[in-house]
């Protein structure tokens, strides 16, 4: 399919539309042209209608009667007329018309009738008259009705008009070949910001991400919302990438130190003879290690699905994220009793509070966030978990009474493999993806996640999340603890 430039569609829309009014301007001339010339046409027959009254006369007889004096009339040439008086007698006809067709009048409702006459077009007029015979006399003389006929040719009206569509006509022709040119460059020097914003954006590669809109396109409020989406989708994308290049690096360096743990693992019972027990106990290091290179590699998968469906949505599953919470809370009550930490489980909303979110991210979030609040609690503290029912979304809680985040820690906790703070070391078992992984659950089903942490005084993780549809229906909780007891 051939493709062509707005500018050449602005250009051609326009010079059709101009097109059109000037064929509409061509009809709506003759129109009014025909209209004009015909009323004074009609009233020029008229007059010379009347005109023919005065050569109606008295006959002299003794019955008063009139008769037509053609040598008082002084007509144009060309033009046909008759005369009859009351009677229906002819007085007087034109030497070039023999009358009207019989009938033709019974078909004329305003006085006018169109004839053919010598291979002419003729407009004929009938007026009745009348004069007055022996206006001498007593009684002021009598009263003589007479009709007259009278017709002109109309070949010289419709030449006058032709001449004025004509002049309409050409004028529009004209106009259009005169406009054209300047249209076509006024709209080439319009479309000049959005080929200059073009231009600018075809310069943006992966390598150099740098794009300054001209202001031109700034200033234009029909390429504003554009100039502002392609800012904001590069911006987006140059954080894509870099956030890519970055978990690359990240995720290699992690792999190579692992890897490089249970090879040192491995060479280290190889440098010399060694016991059974020996090699059982390196063997196990290296289980361990592997491991840990086994957990580090499944949350790394973890992530890129979490983010895969962020970026490729499909159709949204919901659950409940009461369930989830109590279920998570059930799984992680040994270790929290094996660490001597006590775990307070709020009461639940008595309602449904479905979340777009498929049970296992649900899941992984809430565990997530619970178990990182019992890695980093001491022993004998106290976690809470709270879940909130809002009325366009819902809450999770989940608050630690641990060593605490620094400040200046908190704008790169959900970092991938970010680990500032001493508390989220190896010792823990932490990889730094675990945050990560729940902002992007959160972000996915249209919610937030942030931490709230003072150092010594512990930390408040909340997120937020919307609510899929209102809750319906109570639902039917198993019996469960609410609360774990130090061990």
């Amino acid at each position: 399919m051939k493709t062509r430039s707005i500018a050449f569609r602005l250009i051609v829309a326009v010079l059709s539309v101009e097109l059109l009014s000037s064929v509409l301007v061509v009809f709506l001339s003759l129109g009014y042209e025909r209209h004009t010339h015909f009323t004074a046409f009609d009233i020029m027959l008229r007059g010379r209608a009347d005109s023919m009254l005065v050569a109606v006369q008295d006959s002299e007889d003794a019955q008063a009667n009139v008769v037509l004096n053609q040598g008082d009339l002084h007509l144009p040439r060309g033009d046909v007329y008759e005369v009859y008086d009351q009677g229906g007698k002819l007085l007087g006809r034109s030497n070039n018309w023999q009358g009207a067709p019989a009938g033709a009048w019974a078909e004329s409702s305003d006085g006018f009738l169109q004839l053919k006459i010598n291979d002419h077009r003729y407009r004929v007029l009938r007026l009745h008259g009348s004069r007055f015979v022996d206006a001498g006399e007593s009684g002021g003389g009598k009263l003589r009705p007479v009709i007259i006929f009278y017709g002109a040719a109309t070949n010289r009206v419709w030449n006058a008009i032709r001449g004025a569509v004509e002049f309409y006509a050409v004028g529009s022709l004209l106009l259009l070949l005169v406009t054209g040119p300047l249209i076509a460059w006024l709209l080439h020097r319009g479309l000049l910001p959005l080929r200059q914003l073009a231009a600018l954006a075809s310069h943006v590669s992966v390598d150099s991400w740098a794009f300054s809109p001209p202001e031109s396109a700034r200033a234009t409020p029909e390429l504003a919302p554009l100039t502002h989406a392609i800012e904001s989708v590069l911006q987006r994308l140059e954080r894509s990438f870099v956030q890519q290049r970055t978990f690359v690096s990240d995720a290699a360096h992690e792999l190579k130190t692992a890897v490089a743990v249970v090879k040192s693992s491995l060479q280290l019972l190889g440098i010399r003879q060694r016991t059974a027990e020996e090699y059982e106990v390196g063997i196990e290091r290296s289980l361990a290690d592997t491991q840990r290179l086994e957990e580090l590699i499944a949350k790394m998968l973890t992530l890129a699905r979490v983010e895969s469906a962020v970026a490729n949505p499909v159709a949204p599953s919901t659950c409940d994220i009461s369930d989830c919470v109590r279920q998570t809370f059930a799984q992680l009550e040994t270790f929290a009793a094996v660490r001597g930490i006590g775990v307070y489980l709020v009461p639940l909303p008595e309602n449904d509070c479905p979340v777009p979110l498929s049970a296992e991210d649900c899941s992984l979030l809430a565990s997530n966030l619970m178990l990182n609040a019992l890695q980093h609690s001491r022993q004998g503290s106290t976690v809470e978990i709270q879940v909130s029912d809002h009325n366009d979304f819902v809450e999770l809680i989940v608050e630690d009474h641990g060593e605490g985040i620094d400040a200046a820690v908190l704008p790169h906790i959900f970092d991938r493999f970010y680990r500032g703070d001493p508390s989220r070391t190896r010792s823990t078992g932490g990889a730094g993806l675990g945050l990560a992984i729940c902002k992007s659950v959160a972000e996915k089903a249209g919610g937030s996640v942030e931490l709230k942490s003072e150092r010594g005084r512990g930390t408040i993780a909340t997120v937020k999340l919307p609510l899929a549809h209102k809750p319906q229906s109570a639902s039917t909780w198993s019996q469960i603890p609410r609360h774990v007891t130090r061990g």
